[in-house]
């Protein structure tokens, strides 16, 4: 596997952990199931969704010439789904000023699901080029 186009990945693996350090006495805390539609939850689903969707793009060669794509497809999102867990624990027992919330990870997960998807309609033209039939 090549790894060097995983740059732009690991920086936004930075900038995520920079921003959810950053103590947040003006961040909105969670307090019902509903809140998720509050923008912050925004902010989660976008910023895992790129980190998902630039996970894949750092495999992409691999991945577009693989017949097994789902193996990259779990690792993007397992990845940031560990990922969007760590910060959580990080912001619980770790950060000061900053609450870990399961809604929190909750939106992250689906981040991560929405970027992958993301990734899939961007290069759908490329995938079909890329398909090998089945030799089954």
């Amino acid at each position: 596997m090549h790894f060097g186009k995983l740059w732009p990945a690991v920086l936004w693996a930075v900038f995520i952990l920079i921003i959810t350090g950053t103590p947040g006495e003006l961040i909105p805390t969670v307090t019902t199931f509903w809140d998720w539609l509050k923008p912050d939850k925004l902010v989660h689903l976008f910023t895992f969704g790129v980190l998902s969707f630039l996970i894949l793009f750092g495999v992409m060669e691999q991945y577009l010439e693989s017949r097994h794509r789902y193996k990259y497809v779990l690792s993007a999102v397992g990845i940031s789904l560990a990922y969007g867990l760590l910060t959580e624990v990080l912001q619980t027992y770790v950060f000061i000023g900053r609450y870990g919330s399961v809604y929190d990870f909750l939106a992250d997960a689906l981040g991560a699901v929405l970027g992958w998807l993301a990734f899939r309609m961007v290069y759908e033209k490329k995938i079909k080029n890329y398909a090998k039939p089945d030799s089954d």
